[in-house]
């Protein structure tokens, strides 16, 4: 059923995680915004790192999902307005911070919404992710002259890359894959290391910054050696900024190492709505601006009926997979 039609007959298609590594794809009725909310035509979702965990159905997981459930990068357009909204109006695109985002509609407080410019009519726009990269790089603290590890160079690390380069900052660009390694280069590293050898890595980072390390290290990767790298290469009274999502279990640090070098640790993972809404307005500025450019880095599009492609890809990176989008029209 395609969007139009759905809209005719007052059903929606939304994706449903039935157990672990399994989706359907089901007709449900399209929900009703309440006071202070909006519903959004969804024209598509970005597929998040953190949907992998309840992917994988860990103990803690119920299925089957909500219907859209996990899907939380949506953007669209808004096709009805509840009460006491103002600001907002039928037919406006917009970025939307919802939870049931994989599906063609979702329901979303007004709040939690921003206008897109028509400069960006026609690009797909997932606004968390994007605004997390904002979030992340205001709370990094980059000016410039500054040298800054980014360890991960998955999207969030290449939007971060591009950030902190245009800073003024000189990048050295730690990542697994050569491809993450050619896209750190296009958004601005000066340097790039192949993350292979623990000790390797850090006489190389040692080597180029003449034995004093980085002003400011970014792990986002959210694994326990790249934390571990992250602490090696922060110099004394430097900053490492934890952007990797540790969702598997707990971590060890060294603190003796962080002690002795006097470490500020910024943990850049937000909660408070406010902040996630001003992360994606901050996104929508810079990219109208073209400080980024995300358009590249969508590189796997897969419809609805495909999320769980989308989900394996976004688990296994393919060759030359940065970011997965599910789009709906």
């Amino acid at each position: 059923m395609d969007i139009a039609a759905s809209q005719k007959t007052g059903l929606m298609r939304a994706a449903i995680v039935t157990g672990p590594g399994h989706i359907s794809v089901e007709t449900r009725p399209i929900p009703e915004p309440g006071p202070g909310q909006v519903r959004v035509k969804l024209e598509g979702c970005g597929v998040c790192a953190s949907n992998l965990t309840p992917w994988t159905g860990p103990d803690w997981m119920t299925f089957p999902t909500e219907a859209g459930g996990l899907g939380h990068e949506g953007w669209g357009i808004v096709d009805a307005i509840g009460a006491d909204v103002t600001g907002l109006r039928v037919g406006e695109r917009v970025a939307a911070l919802s939870y049931h985002a994989y599906a063609t509609h979702d329901i979303a407080d007004a709040s939690m919404v921003a206008a897109l410019p028509k400069e960006l009519d026609g690009k797909p726009f997932p606004g968390e992710p994007l605004g997390c990269a904002m979030n992340i790089f205001s709370r990094s603290n980059i000016e410039s002259g500054q040298t800054v590890a980014i360890i991960g160079i998955g999207f969030l690390g290449a939007l971060l890359t591009r950030l902190a380069a245009a800073a003024g900052a000189r990048v050295i660009a730690i990542s697994r894959r050569p491809y993450s390694l050619e896209v750190a280069r296009e958004m601005g590293a000066a340097e790039t290391i192949p993350m292979d050898d623990h000790w390797r890595i850090i006489e190389r980072v040692k080597t180029l910054t003449g034995g004093k390390f980085c002003d400011r290290v970014i792990e986002a990767v959210g694994k326990q050696w790249p934390l571990d790298l992250a602490g090696e290469l922060t110099k004394e009274r430097g900053r490492l900024i934890i952007a990797g999502y540790h969702q598997d279990g707990p971590r060890q640090i060294n603190m003796q190492l962080w002690n002795w070098r006097g470490l500020d640790v910024i943990n850049a993972h937000e909660r408070d709505p406010a902040i996630y809404i001003k992360g994606i307005r901050d996104a929508i500025e810079a990219v109208r601006q073209g400080r980024i450019d995300p358009q590249p880095l969508y590189t796997h599009i897969y419809p609805l009926e495909r999320l769980d492609d989308a989900l394996n890809s976004t688990r296994d990176r393919p060759d030359g997979f940065l970011k997965a989008l599910v789009q709906y029209s």
